[in-house]
C-alpha cells in the first residue's frame, strides 16, 4: 500500500501561482509513476500532469501546458505541482494519484492510489 497526502492548495487571484506537494510514505519503492488529477464537468476526473517515478519523463493535459509544472524528489518522496498563471477554470480539488504499473497516462483508471485532495480556487 502507499499513502498520500496532499498540501499546499488555497486562494489566490487570477494570474497567481500556488505550489502543490504531494507526500508519498508506505511502499514507496513500487510506485510506477504519480499525477495530479482534478474533476471536472461531466468527467470522474481530468488528468492535469504526470511524471514516471524512474526517469522522470512528464506528460501534461493541454490545458495546464506552459503554465504548470510538475516535479518529484525521490529521496523525499514527494511528488510537487507548481502552478503559475493561475485561471479561474483551474477551480477545484487537486488529487494526487500513484500507480505501481503501466497503464494509459491521463486515465485516472490507471492509478490504484490516492490522496484525499487539496482545494484550489482561483478568484477573477
Amino acid at each position: 500500500q502507499v499513502q498520500l497526502v496532499e498540501s499546499g492548495g488555497g486562494l489566490v487571484q487570477a494570474g497567481g501561482s500556488l505550489r502543490l506537494s504531494c507526500a508519498a510514505s508506505g511502499r514507496t519503492g513500487s510506485i510506477y509513476r504519480m499525477g495530479w488529477f482534478r474533476p471536472a464537468p461531466g468527467k470522474e476526473r481530468e488528468f492535469v500532469a504526470a511524471i514516471w517515478w524512474g526517469g522522470g519523463s512528464t506528460g501534461y493535459a493541454d490545458s495546464v501546458k506552459g503554465r504548470f509544472t510538475i516535479s518529484r524528489d525521490i529521496a523525499k518522496n514527494t511528488l510537487t505541482l507548481q502552478m503559475n498563471s493561475l485561471k479561474p477554470e483551474d477551480t477545484a480539488v487537486y488529487y494526487c494519484a500513484a500507480s505501481d504499473d503501466s497503464g494509459v497516462l491521463a486515465y485516472g483508471r490507471s492509478y490504484k492510489y490516492w490522496g484525499q485532495g487539496t482545494q484550489v480556487t482561483v478568484s477573477s
